[in-house]
């Protein structure tokens, strides 16, 4: 397959746009930097805890590297052509096929860097998204060094539930995981193990041993629509966030945040809950306990639906459907375009869900992207918990 090689004019004027974005808004502190200067193809895989987390790592190297991302995002930005002539390479999230693992391949055949980020999605809660089970075999394939960049501390300076930048301090640290000889030589067990262990965090854990202090940290205005569940009476989308304060309306359980993003209790009911995290987890854990003790289970909600305009490069809205979520997969029934529709797609390879917190989700099928707007924006989370949760029943294998 051709390869199309980044423009290097364009390419270094990214790189300095980056370098303004990163420097005030990340501020990034470089730990290690084990790919600097070095020559031939290789792999790097990222973390994501933040939305513009590239803007650290493309300076990493002079060398321009060629970066996959979501073929949403590629096909709904006004510069769509630049990003082609930069050489990004877009993809469907948790969905690969044979023509994007020759592309991904030629990158590498072509003396050239490849950069991926598996999780596919930055996370909401501080917690790392699931790694699709192909990610190892793919890192298999790719027969290439492999390099590991973990960023800390944006997902503090750039929560993907509040809006714009906090900055603050931010960490990266780049080195070298497998050769291409380990790799072909380790078992698929050895590989998931190292790569999770690289790849997974608690960025408020993180936080705990850094103690950077964010602008605005304390403001968890947002914070609502991913701690949708009270964790001293149950009540769902009862929470209510002004300024560092987030409270149930139910029950009149309260936390408020400090300047380090910590929550402090600050009720008479309830025990206190520091981490983000952990808060998020609990819910987590309730809907994989329903959800495996539940054949039956059954998620729903009306939704608005938009659609990619490809000429527009933007969605917009294609009309409405009853968007059904069971172990099964997904069930839309509806009205798109003007036709009556009933789709029934599986589930089987989504790791988790594109979302935003309070707005909406997507739900892939084939090229297609159904991107869902409840009528209460609320519910988005707790579509995507369910997804993660069937794919931690169904698919992730115990090493």
């Amino acid at each position: 397959m051709r390869f199309e090689k980044p423009n290097l004019f364009l390419y270094r004027i990214a790189q300095l746009a980056c370098g303004v974005v990163g420097r005030f808004g990340f501020r990034p502190r470089i730990l290690r930097n084990e790919i600097k200067g070095k020559k031939g193809p290789f792999v790097v895989i990222a973390n994501h805890q933040s939305s513009l987390d590239f803007t650290s790592l493309i300076n990493a190297t002079h060398r321009s590297m060629t970066f996959v991302i979501s073929h949403a995002f590629y096909n709904t930005l006004p510069v769509k052509g630049v990003m082609r002539r930069l050489g990004v390479i877009p993809k469907q999230q948790f969905q690969t096929n044979l023509q994007d693992i020759h592309r991904m391949r030629a990158v590498l055949e072509n003396d050239g860097i490849l950069v991926i980020y598996p999780a596919g999605l930055m996370c909401e809660d501080g917690l790392s998204t699931p790694l699709p089970a192909a990610t190892y075999k793919f890192l298999k394939w790719m027969k290439a060094d492999v390099y590991v960049a973990r960023t800390s501390g944006t997902y503090f300076a750039r929560p993907k539930w509040s809006k714009g930048f906090r900055p603050g301090r931010t960490f990266l640290d780049i080195y070298r995981l497998f050769t291409k000889e380990e790799l072909a030589e380790a078992e698929d067990c050895a590989v998931r193990k190292k790569t999770d262990e690289a790849l997974l965090f608690d960025a408020y854990r993180e936080q705990e041993e850094l103690r950077i202090k964010y602008k605005k940290g304390s403001c968890i205005e947002g914070l609502e629509n991913v701690l949708y569940r009270c964790p001293h009476c149950g009540a769902e989308f009862q929470m209510e966030a002004k300024g560092n304060r987030l409270s149930c309306a139910a029950c009149g359980f309260a936390e408020e945040a400090d300047e380090y993003g910590f929550l402090h209790k600050c009720s008479d009911v309830g025990e206190e809950i520091r981490y983000v995290s952990d808060w998020s987890r609990r819910i987590y854990e309730r809907a994989h306990a329903s959800l495996a003790a539940d054949g039956a289970f059954s998620l729903s909600t009306d939704a608005k639906i938009r659609m990619i305009d490809y000429k527009k490069h933007k969605f917009v809205e294609v009309g409405a459907a009853c968007v059904t979520l069971t172990h099964e997969g997904f069930h839309l029934t509806g009205n798109l375009r003007g036709e009556d529709v009933e789709l029934r797609i599986p589930t089987t390879c989504f790791a988790s869900l594109p979302f935003s917190p309070g707005k909406h989700f997507d739900i892939q099928h084939g090229k297609d992207i159904f991107r869902c707007y409840p009528e209460d924006g609320r519910r988005a989370i707790a579509f995507v918990h369910a997804v993660k949760a069937l794919y931690e029943i169904r698919e992730c294998p115990v090493c």
